[in-house]
């Protein structure tokens, strides 16, 4: 028997890819062999890690397929010509029109890729939810299939690793409080919802703070411009994109935030949550899709999206030491949720389970 895992792209240091690489540590020291197809492959990804999708050959009826289901994708297409048990990991689809202004080709696999979920509700034998708002979104799409929640796996000793010094130098212990949110620049991450309540903060709390917005704008030229136009408007300072940058310089900036700012309004879990957490930075976000569940009582959650609540929020956050020190701990006691030995042990009963079911 063999352990298949299938995802569209496997991507140096994303999410899903880094799900897919600790998982396969885990199908291997559980005795199976193992091996990951990917559609695309990331050049920086070390050779012979993945292999083509193109290339995967015959699939026994005794072998299992694991599918990271993240995007639309030819493995979707081709998944009932697979005559072996199924299962898919549901890291779930960003809606696409949120895309629809921005990025046709985004749009339209988004579109294509909530389609092929639906077409694979009478197709799957068991379906692991990174969060329980995927298993809902699931369900609402017609799966009947056995359902658990597991949330992804995620490198913390990755975080442990040396900061950059240049951005830690640049923006600590100045006396400035710094403003964080990480995640790709596109329409669904809301960073102009951000914006708007640093703005009030800034203006009527604290001039001297600045707001970084960590994440990649490739793809999303055109929203990353209407962002540019939407901060001069609004003609606020100290906003800054450090774009596409190095590992270490995203540990600098969890290290030198006072606040992690999260108004996304589609998060299948959310990792840069679970990253703040780790860094011991207090969460203010709103309450949307995924966002509650990997909080887990933890941070703050804004029912409501209202920037001069939110900008008091921050002020409060920064200024009040015991409210601070309250969140902090509560994050750090939900960040144990998060503990890989316990994810990859109920993994590894999971799929044992599973396959136990012949």
């Amino acid at each position: 028997m063999v352990v298949y895992q299938l995802l569209a792209t496997i991507s140096f240091g994303d999410a899903v890819s880094n799900d897919t690489l600790a998982l396969q540590e885990i199908i291997k020291k559980m005795g199976y062999k193992t091996a990951i197809f990917a559609e695309n492959i990331d050049s920086r990804i070390p050779k012979g890690t993945a292999k083509n999708y193109s290339k995967l050959g015959r699939v026994d009826k005794n072998d299992i397929i694991i599918y990271h289901l993240s995007t639309g994708s030819k493995i979707s297409r081709d998944f009932d010509k697979f005559k072996c048990r199924k299962i898919i990991i549901y890291h779930n689809i960003t809606p696409p029109d949120y895309f629809k202004d921005y990025n046709d080709g985004s749009y339209r696999i988004c579109k294509k890729g909530y389609e092929e979920v639906k077409s694979l509700a009478d197709k799957t034998d068991y379906c692991i939810a990174v969060s329980e708002y995927n298993k809902q979104n699931l369900r609402e799409m017609g799966f009947t299939c056995p359902i658990d929640v597991l949330p992804i796996l995620i490198p913390f000793e990755d975080y442990d690793k040396k900061p950059n010094e240049e951005v830690i130098r640049k923006y600590s212990d100045d006396g400035w409080v710094n403003v964080l949110f990480t995640g790709r620049i596109a329409p669904n991450k809301k960073q102009e919802d951000v914006i708007r309540a640093f703005a009030y903060y800034k203006k009527y709390y604290n001039p001297k703070s600045r707001l970084f917005l960590v994440g990649s704008s490739g793809g999303m030229e055109r929203y990353h411009r209407r962002l540019i136009s939407y901060i001069n408007a609004l003609g606020v300072r100290d906003v800054i994109f450090p774009g596409h940058i190095k590992f270490d310089e995203i540990l600098a900036y969890y290290r030198v935030a006072d606040v992690f700012l999260c108004q996304s309004e589609h998060e299948g879990f959310c990792v840069p949550l679970v990253e703040a957490m780790k860094f011991a930075v207090p969460i203010v976000a709103y309450d949307s899709s995924a966002i509650a569940g990997t909080l887990g009582g933890s941070g703050i959650l804004m029912k409501e999206k209202n920037p001069v609540l939110t900008a008091g929020v921050i002020d409060r956050v920064v200024k009040d030491e015991e409210l601070r020190n309250s969140i902090i701990a509560g994050e750090k006691k939900r960040l144990e949720d998060f503990d890989n030995e316990k994810i990859a042990g109920r993994f590894e009963k999971l799929l044992a389970d599973f396959i136990a079911k012949r």
